[in-house]
């Protein structure tokens, strides 16, 4: 009788473990390449990570969704578990990081490009520079040549950015304009003669179709920082070697906390494909792809 205790001991624990095993095979639908899943993105950020999506899903049986959202708005999501896989000009702050390590998940964040936020203004304008000091010195209301600044939203990366620059905690009321999409901003500087718009420079170099004729209508503004005696142009170059002021590295966090798509990606965007998706977006990519020389006699 205690010998057939045992063998049903045995036989039920043999049983509970493979029916485990098999719960937790099938808890995440998706491996490294294949199955998929949802990213939130930083709305100043959608056109390269669509691009580089668009090309991934050809090559892998994946499905990506994006979520794209301000800042402050993705991070909430992240938070609440919408997704766990994030893209943002920025690393998670050590407080941000918390939410992860109650569950014993360690974020992984991978640099994948270097973008820069870029001051546009109507065609009409002949005045094609501006000083980091204007824009900061403007933000905290001293009155000067800008008659005023057009964000993509309040809680958007860029507006972040331009505040930490400034060394505010927000946006003045006056001469202050937000709207909720890079889109929207380009539209009305193009439309408004004098406001300068604060956007995603890839919004610029890679406009979608209906965009164009807009991007057409502004000017990209070249930059003084605030200990240089030179104005720069938010090119590739320019950006590469941190002549910009208003450059900013670009990341991508998996807190998935496990071998899933979130590794698949980051994988690919930093690999030899990913890497030349950004050289050719106009952005600088975190290594410079190899070139295949041919010499043919």
């Amino acid at each position: 009788m205690n010998k057939n205790f045992k063998y049903i001991v045995v036989v039920f624990v043999v049983i509970f473990a493979v029916i485990f095993a098999c719960n937790k095979k099938n808890e995440h639908k998706e491996t490294i390449l294949e199955g998929s899943i949802s990213i939130l993105v930083d709305e100043s950020l959608t056109p390269i990570v669509e691009d580089q999506v668009a090309v991934f899903e050809n090559s892998y049986n994946a499905k990506i969704k994006l979520i794209s959202q301000s800042e402050n708005e993705a991070i909430v999501s992240l938070s609440k578990g919408i997704s766990n896989v994030i893209v943002l000009p920025r690393k998670l702050s050590s407080n941000e990081e918390t939410m992860f390590s109650a569950k014993k998940i360690i974020p992984r964040t991978t640099p994948f490009a270097r973008d820069a936020i870029a001051l546009i203004s109507n065609k009409k304008s002949n005045d094609t520079l501006i000083s980091v000091d204007e824009i900061t010195q403007f933000l905290k209301g001293t009155k000067n040549k800008v008659k005023g600044l057009v964000f993509d939203n309040p809680n958007s990366s860029s507006a972040q950015y331009m505040l930490q620059l400034a060394g505010i905690k927000e946006l003045p009321a006056e001469r202050v304009f937000s709207f909720k999409t890079n889109e929207e901003v380009i539209k009305y500087v193009a439309a408004n003669e004098g406001m300068i718009g604060v956007v995603g420079i890839n919004w610029i170099v890679q406009p979608s179709s209906e965009m164009i004729e807009k991007v057409d209508q502004v000017n990209v503004l070249s930059v003084k920082g605030k200990r240089s005696t030179k104005y720069f142009s938010p090119s590739q170059e320019n950006i590469a070697t941190d002549d910009y002021p208003l450059a900013r590295d670009l990341y991508i966090i998996n807190c998935q906390g496990y071998d899933g798509l979130g590794m698949g990606f980051a994988s690919f965007i930093t690999g030899e494909i990913g890497q030349r998706i950004i050289l050719k977006s106009g952005l600088a990519p975190v290594r410079v792809p190899g070139r295949k020389i041919n010499i043919k006699n």
